[in-house]
């Protein structure tokens, strides 16, 4: 497997939380169960995708409410440097190269418990409006389709279907668009199911699942 060079305040802030500096140590303290490193994890985790995993910034999608399976499989591709992220490819890669089987699974564990932030709605009505639209029906007869069937009634995911309520609008957006590059390998049905979406459909359904 290739190596790849994580940036050095990258190198730092993993170093001293997976290490189990005493700063870090005594504040770990927000899982129930799992390993120690586990437990000090969430702390590197907190630093991008926000605490119990609520982020902040659209850079970074949320975690909180994430399917078990969903965040197990993602940080396991990451580890095989099967799935990409444009902006933070080496960081992402060298986070999870760190963990191992047992680490992921109580990470995801602990995701999946957590409670999502409530959704916020950005845009014109009639842009959550179709978004709405395609959310639920998708547009029969163009190869789109609801994107209901697989992530659930209110977007809230189930299994290997990740959760997409209000998850940035933003960063939605951007993934959609991934999903026709090597970025995502993995997201076969998600390329199919995107190929005939326009510019201004992924924005709509982006805007009407962060409202959620």
């Amino acid at each position: 497997m290739p190596v790849f060079p994580i940036r050095s305040g990258a190198r730092r802030a993993l170093g001293a939380a997976l290490l189990g500096l005493a700063a870090v140590a005594a504040s770990a303290q927000d899982m129930n169960g799992g390993t120690d490193i586990a437990r000090r994890a969430i702390h590197v985790c907190a630093a991008c995708h926000g605490e119990g995993g609520r982020s902040a910034s659209a850079a970074y999608p949320s975690l909180a409410g994430q399917p078990v399976q969903y965040t197990a499989r993602q940080l396991k591709d990451f580890r095989a440097q099967q799935r990409a992220e444009a902006d933070n490819k080496a960081y992402m890669w060298g986070v999870s190269a760190l963990l191992d089987d047992d680490t992921i699974q109580a990470l995801a564990e602990y995701y999946a418990v957590q409670a999502p932030a409530p959704g916020r709605a950005r845009g014109p009505d009639r842009l959550l409006k179709e978004g709405r639209r395609l959310f639920e029906d998708g547009v029969p007869g163009s190869g789109i389709r609801a994107c209901a069937g697989c992530h659930g009634e209110r977007a809230e995911g189930a299994a290997g279907f990740p959760r997409l309520a209000g998850q940035h609008a933003d960063y939605l957006e951007r993934q959609l668009k991934g999903f026709s590059t090597r970025l995502r390998p993995h997201g076969v049905l998600m390329r199919a199911e995107t190929a005939g979406m326009s510019a201004q459909q992924m924005k709509a359904v982006a805007a009407y699942l962060q409202s959620l």
